[in-house]
């Protein structure tokens, strides 16, 4: 029996595994980097063994180290979570050597799924249908490997996941760059480059099968998730049951996941993978997961079974209980995964402190979350802060639920992509259950998440941060408590502020006037004269005045909002959204600016290719320099055509955020 699990991963797997082995009764002990010292997951636990080193190929992917704190501690068990060593057979083989349970299944089992290549051999001997494809060494012909496959065509990593190593490719000119690409980023993050070519299906749905097995032969499925809202080929928004699954369709899918995992001779939690095309209802095999999935929640949520737990019953020896073997669907589960990016940015990762995070305890809403106020989010690790996931009587439900708890967190510091998710739940489509891989292709992101009267509201939130600021100020000088609001030498004086939102400045000049509102609203409030840019925003009164929280009756209609003071940035909530605002000095300092034509970083990264050189001519959109950031590629494109007048950087740097990279001087017109 398991009495002591080390978790062998960082981050909400870790709090998630961490807070079912101590319902089990199990003592866990948590690993952690550097930049993780401070993280929740490390004082969940009951021990904690240091990771010298930020990334991580010196901390969580050191197998050795994994082991030999194990051992230390008297940890007879091993949970490797997802990510990582998680699919690792190596790591699995060396935890059975050392005498520890590896909380997976067998080495063997890993090893035979590790390779999507093998994987999909397997398959076919095993019935399961799959897509065609060829692998392709560094010596091969590409042209004639991707003729046999045919176009479009997708590149894979045959190792790992998450979206990492692929590249769709649609014409032959494509094929060399993201053959290439894709071997950089798989042999980063997975440590071995090897990629195959794959026929696309254009928009199919990603649909695939929870199963579980045990010691004792038994194999079962746990019914499918949809995962089809994906971006850069991995998912965002997953739900259980599919909609575009009837119990036909469930029953074969179910019958082909159980022969994938019973042809491996599988144990423990596993995903088996496909593509599914709606009008055929033709599905194929992708890859099969050996480890849990980001997603299991809402199999837990719809089927009311706990899968980490079913996992350290299955580690230990025991068979699968009728819970398992009888679990039926309960209602509809969603979950939305909260990432920090930048969506308008193309999904770029961000970092930064979490100056605040906070979403709401709504009945039927769960939160499996690594971060809490103050949190760090390093550019080294993968950007996923949390998962929100909602559980419903209908799909429906779940939707709005999920949507109304993201709507109403309180996000600040770090950039996410939060708007994204709600309007995405909110959307007419994606509520009458049309989605497939293609959904984010055909829906612009950006325009998903923007707030439905964005400038009004951003005037507003700006008026609500300055009489929070005014507040704040008065709070902090008892003196002037009572004097009116602008009071100077001429009472009605209007106080002045002014914001950045984005690349534009709101100018904002406002005060309170003594006395009850004009309108006739409630008899404690006090009318507001504002202006937003030059123009007056007419019929407003504040209710409640205080350094984070603004009631403003505006036309009649009543707005709480909150504000977030953090230094100069004011983060500002309420129902019509969030609101990030930067206050400006009245008096700027003067600054150095970059050079017309500057390349910078996005983000932290390091460069892992320059493509150009000093004096070279480029065409807009070229590619000068390419970044890696938490185990993704970024391209740095030239903005225009011209010529690199300067490459300030070199392949293994590491940069900040704003550094200038390169500079291309535009080309002169004839």
């Amino acid at each position: 029996m398991i009495r002591k699990l080390l978790v062998a991963n960082r981050g909400e797997i870790a709090s998630r595994v961490i807070r079912t082995a101590r319902e089990c009764d199990i003592a866990t002990v948590a690993m952690f980097s550097d930049p993780d010292a401070d993280a929740p997951f490390v004082t969940e636990a009951d021990e904690a063994v240091a990771l010298p080193g930020a990334g991580p190929a010196d901390t969580y992917l050191r197998a050795d180290l994994l082991v030999a704190a194990a051992l230390a501690t008297g940890a007879d068990a091993v949970h490797p979570g997802y990510g990582f060593l998680a699919e690792n057979a190596g790591f699995a083989r060396a935890c059975a050597e050392a005498g520890l349970v590896f909380v997976g299944p067998p080495a063997a089992a890993i090893e035979s799924m590790g390779s999507k290549i093998t994987a999909k051999e397997l398959m076919s001997r095993a019935g399961v249908p799959v897509l065609p494809g060829v692998t392709v060494e560094p010596s091969d012909d590409l042209a004639a490997a991707a003729a046999s496959v045919g176009f479009p065509l997708l590149v894979k990593a045959s190792f790992g996941g998450g979206g990492r190593g692929m590249r769709i490719v649609r014409a032959p000119d494509e094929l060399a760059e993201a053959v290439a690409a894709a071997r950089r980023e798989a042999a980063s993050a997975f440590g071995d480059g090897t990629v195959f070519l794959e026929r696309y299906l254009t928009d199919p749905r990603h649909v695939e099968v929870q199963i579980f097995g045990d010691t004792h032969g038994t194999v079962v499925h746990l019914h499918e998730r949809e995962c089809s809202i994906q971006r850069r080929y991995q998912k965002i928004i997953e739900e259980a049951p599919s909609p575009a699954v009837d119990g036909s369709l469930r029953a074969e899918l179910g019958a082909a996941a159980v022969a994938a995992g019973k042809a491996i001779g599988y144990v423990g939690a596993g995903t088996v993978e496909f593509v599914l095309d709606e009008a055929s209802g033709s599905f194929f095999f992708l890859e099969v997961n050996t480890r849990l999935q980001v997603e299991h929640p809402v199999t837990e949520l719809v089927t009311g079974l706990d899968l980490v737990a079913l996992q350290l019953r299955l580690a230990d020896g025991q068979p699968l209980p009728e819970q398992a073997t009888t679990a039926t669907i309960n209602g509809h589960a969603v979950e939305a995964r909260l990432y920090a990016e930048d969506v308008a940015a193309g999904f770029l990762p961000a970092s930064g402190t979490l100056a605040r995070f906070s979403i709401p305890g709504i009945p039927g809403v769960r939160v499996d979350a690594g971060v809490m106020d103050g949190s760090v989010v390093s550019p080294h690790y993968d950007p996923m802060l949390a998962k929100v996931i909602a559980h419903g009587a209908t799909r429906d439900e779940a939707c709005r639920r999920l949507a109304r708890a993201l709507a109403e967190a309180q996000l600040h510091g770090v950039t996410t992509n939060r708007d994204l998710l709600v309007g995405v739940l909110r959307e007419p489509g994606f509520r009458a259950g049309h989605t497939d891989t293609g959904y984010l292709t055909r829906h612009d992101p950006v325009a998903l998440g923007a707030p439905p009267a964005g400038s009004a509201v951003v005037g507003l939130h700006a008026v609500a941060a300055a009489l929070a600021d005014q507040a704040a100020r008065r709070a902090h000088a008892p003196v002037l408590a009572t004097l009116p609001s602008g009071w100077r030498n001429v009472p009605s004086e209007h106080q002045h502020a002014v914001f950045a939102h984005g690349d534009e400045h709101i100018e904002v000049r406002y005060a309170l006037v003594s006395g009850d509102a004009s309108h006739g609203s409630h008899r404690h409030s006090r009318a507001v004269r504002a202006e937003i840019d030059g123009v007056a925003l007419d019929g407003v009164a504040a209710r409640q005045l205080t350094p984070e929280r603004v009631d403003l009756d505006v036309a009649g209609v009543r707005r709480s909002i909150r504000v977030h003071r953090v230094d100069e940035v004011a983060y500002v909530d309420s129902a019509l959204g969030a609101t990030t605002l930067v206050e400006l000095p009245r008096f700027p300092e003067p600054g150095t600016s970059t050079p017309p034509g500057s390349l910078l970083a996005p983000m932290p990264g390091t460069v892992v290719r320059v493509a150009v050189s000093a004096g070279e001519h480029v065409a807009a959109g070229a590619a000068v320099v390419v970044l890696e950031a938490m185990k993704m590629e970024h391209t740095v494109s030239a903005p225009h055509d011209g010529v690199v007048s300067e490459v300030n950087t070199e392949v293994g740097r590491t940069v900040d955020t704003g550094t200038v990279l390169a500079v291309v001087d535009e080309e002169e017109g004839e």
